[in-house]
């Protein structure tokens, strides 16, 4: 396929060619569970990211809905994700939620322009280690601004400088509320010790690997099935139910969602139109790249992690143009920008799910719940949800990537370190523009310690080269970073020769830059009298040499296709010059 020839094929008609009913149960309860997951987290994110909780609830409902219908994935799970939290609060807080919106919306236009063009897997190749950096300082950004709420703090409103958020933490850390702080250790301890309270085996197996006649044997005994009930119910939702019992029933001095913004609309969200102009579109163009290269990142991520559970391959491009589409939409109804979630995806395959099918049952299942019970979330506390953010927090970073860094080289080290310190302390835009250019720095400067220019030794030689004959074999990459190893080869004060040999066989690559240097030698002893033979070029370097000409400024006699033949070629040449000499 061209790479500029469009194609728009959502995984979802190629699963429907070959969907049964069986599929379809499967689908639905998978859809069932992740949706039940899915209502706490797009509250606890929306609230975190400093909008109101409906601004994560339409997203998960409106962009995990096209997300699924219209991505190149079969199970991935797209909505509000943890990694938008510190990128969404810091634009908010320095342009207003209505720019926000607009960014959004210019961001999904560039996804989309990424999937069209076919950059989905260039995108997918972005370092590790920048991976890693920006990964686990989003994830510290995340668990520091949820201490207000999970300590109760009287603070009015964080900022969004990492340093500027320790200060107020501190400075207000004297004003803790003693029942906050309990209902926040309790959920997370609860989420913490709930997987590990049912983690028991049945029959010498383990729960999470019985089979379906086993699992039904089980389900005859109240007790048995009891355990399984409560053992599939989820961390987080347990968590919310439990803390809004609690606070309902004993009246608990907390702040909720009901104190802090009124409850969550029990309806269908509005159409709106965001305020636009180009003056601001001219100051939101960093923000727009942000949060188009992040959430290109996460979600190719995400379709990753999925394809290795599933043993199944993406279509990044498509996933991209749906990501794309998402986020155009999702804005117009006061939605967040949306990517794909690792946690939901996962719980999503684990479920037994087998199309996009199960993430079109998830955004109905939430959207049938808030239509159905929103005037319950009022008693919501915010600290159980800055509990689950906390686990969200811990799990998505790869903590035990700092615990490895020795077995890692200094370049990895640098780059990973770099990028998590700048997340952290600056912004993720900084964090990946720097890291990115450590990484081109250091591939450059690998890559030139692997060129090399080393004269021929007799031994292959076979025999003693003429008086004035030199010969030279060149390894690797000739490109701009290496090109200082030929500097030698061009002094006039050192270079004195009437024929120069390079073997050019194990020449992978050769840019421009490096073709200057050739040129720079052909006239130096073309000056001198002298001649330039090259030797065993390959594809790449043959191409860049014709195509500028230096084919037949050196003369296509003396471009040769071995070191035997290049040799003979020195020799004539030799021999010519002592007869006219």
């Amino acid at each position: 396929m061209s790479p500029f020839q469009f194609a728009f094929r959502p995984r979802l008609i190629e699963d429907l060619h070959s969907y049964s009913r069986a599929r379809f149960l499967r689908d639905t309860v998978a859809g069932l569970t992740v949706g039940v997951v899915a209502l706490p987290l797009s509250m606890a994110l929306a609230i975190a990211s400093g909008v109101k909780p409906e601004a994560g609830i339409f997203t998960a409902i409106i962009a995990g809905f096209l997300i699924s219908a219209l991505g190149g994935s079969r199970v991935q799970i797209g909505g509000p994700a943890g990694a938008f939290i510190v990128i969404i609060y810091g634009i908010i807080e320095r342009y207003g939620l209505a720019n926000l919106l607009i960014s959004t919306i210019f961001a999904g236009v560039l996804l989309f322009l990424m999937g069209l063009l076919r950059m989905g897997s260039l995108i997918r190749f972005i370092p590790v280690p920048i991976v890693i950096g920006f990964t686990n300082g989003i994830a510290v950004l995340i668990a520091l601004s949820q201490m207000k709420d999970f300590l109760g703090l009287k603070i009015a409103k964080m900022p969004a400088d990492f340093f500027a958020q320790i200060k107020l933490l501190g400075l207000h850390a004297h004003s803790f509320d003693t029942t906050t702080l309990i209902l926040a250790l309790a959920s997370l301890i609860l989420m913490l010790m709930w997987p590990k309270l049912f983690a028991v085996k049945i029959a010498g197996v383990i729960h999470a690997e019985l089979d379906a006649r086993i699992r039904s044997q089980i389900w005859k005994k109240n007790t048995h099935g009891a355990i399984l009930i409560l053992s599939a119910l989820p961390g987080p939702v347990l968590v919310l139910i439990l803390g809004t019992t609690v606070v309902s029933l004993l009246d608990l001095p907390v702040e909720t969602i009901g104190s802090k913004f009124g409850g969550i609309p029990q309806g269908l969200p509005q159409l709106s139109l965001p305020v636009f102009s180009w003056s601001l579109v001219k100051q939101l163009f960093a923000p727009t790249l942000t949060i188009a290269m992040l959430g290109a990142i996460e979600s190719l991520l995400c379709a990753r992690v999925a394809d290795n559970l599933t043993d199944d391959r993406h279509d990044p491009n498509q996933e991209l143009m749906a990501q794309g589409i998402a986020n155009v939409v999702t804005p117009f109804f006061g939605g967040l920008p949306a990517t794909g979630t690792i946690a939901r995806t996962v719980t999503n395959i684990r479920s037994g799910a087998t199309s996009p099918v199960a993430g079109i049952v998830c955004s109905l299942t939430i959207l049938v719940t808030i239509l159905i019970a929103a005037p319950l979330a009022k008693n919501v506390p915010l600290a159980s949800l800055a509990a689950i953010l906390l686990i969200v927090a811990y799990n998505m970073g790869e903590w035990r990537e700092f615990v490895r860094l020795r077995q890692f080289s200094m370049n990895y080290r640098a780059i990973m370190l770099g990028t998590f310190l700048l997340t952290v302390v600056v912004d993720l835009t900084v964090a990946i523009e720097v890291g990115l250019m450590l990484a081109c720095v250091f591939f450059i400067y690998r890559i030139s310690s692997l060129t090399t220019v080393e004269p021929i030794p007799s031994a292959r030689l076979g025999a003693a080269l003429p008086p004035g004959v030199i010969a030279y074999s060149i390894f690797g990459s000739l490109f701009f970073g290496a090109v200082d190893k030929l500097e030698r080869l061009i002094d006039p004060k050192t270079v004195h020769c009437k024929v120069m040999i390079l073997e050019l066989n194990q020449l992978i690559n050769i840019d421009t830059t490096g073709l200057d240097v050739l040129e720079a030698l052909r006239k130096l002893l073309h000056k001198q009298g002298g001649q330039l033979i090259l030797c065993g070029l390959s594809r790449q370097p043959l191409s860049i040499i014709r195509r500028s000409g230096f084919y037949d400024a050196v003369g296509a006699e003396n471009c040769v296709e071995s070191l035997v033949l290049a040799i003979e070629r020195a020799r004539a040449i030799s021999q010519r010059s002592v007869r006219t000499s």
